[in-house]
């Protein structure tokens, strides 16, 4: 049995509806267990939970992509739906090691084609990374601690995916539950992105017109 089903990006040529009536068929027969929607808009969510309660939502969002907390995140909370953010360290942008001398290779990295990591652009938002240092400094804390932690404090429906490919890593974003986030924290963290411009689009135009946000 599959936990959850997740459609990774929504079909324009296929209702939504047909989509959670077919995956509604795959649970009654004991085939899946939960239904999920991945680069959704508030629109589509609400179609499919009509046809078959949506377990989950993954959409990217972090603290320099937050497009989902226009709609996406109200209609979660108002149906009870768990939401998932993909990239909650901005593609690993939020964890400070990147510079704008970092090379991606176009072969194996599609940060190499985002608007967001050209190396102006990481220049650019540089500032956003010494802010979160800043605070970080001040909890005893990384910067992947307080990306994660201001997800986790945001709403209790939150739950990150970080990608990592080293124990380090792990061990590092276990730590972010540990981290307490305060109001205050939450505001001067507002306060901060307020005085910041964050420049380039999140993915480049290709993945942008298959993703409803």
């Amino acid at each position: 049995m599959i936990d959850l089903l997740y459609q990774h990006r929504v079909d324009p040529n296929v209702p939504i509806e047909d989509v959670a009536g077919t995956v509604k068929e795959l649970i009654k027969e004991g085939k899946v267990k939960y239904f999920g929607l991945s680069e959704a808009g508030s629109a589509t969510i609400k179609k499919a939970h009509v046809i078959q309660s949506v377990t989950a939502v993954q959409n990217q969002y972090s603290i320099w992509t937050r497009e989902p907390e226009a709609e996406v995140l109200p209609i979660c909370k108002e149906l009870g739906i768990g939401f998932v953010p993909w990239g909650p360290l901005g593609t690993g942008f939020l964890a400070g090691n990147i510079t704008a001398d970092t090379k991606f290779d176009s072969a194996t990295d599609l940060r190499a084609v985002f608007p967001r990591f050209t190396p102006d652009a990481i220049k650019a938002n540089m500032p956003l990374v010494e802010m979160l240092n800043g605070i970080a400094s001040k909890k005893g804390t990384s910067t992947v601690q307080i990306a994660l932690a201001w997800l986790l404090a945001k709403e209790p429906f939150i739950v990150p995916i970080p990608g990592m490919d080293k124990l380090i890593y792990l061990d590092d974003n276990i730590k972010s539950t540990q981290v307490d986030i305060s109001e205050n924290d939450l505001k001067e963290i507002e306060d901060g992105l307020s005085k910041i411009q964050i420049h380039g689009a999140r993915l480049n135009e290709e993945l942008l017109s298959i993703s409803e946000e």
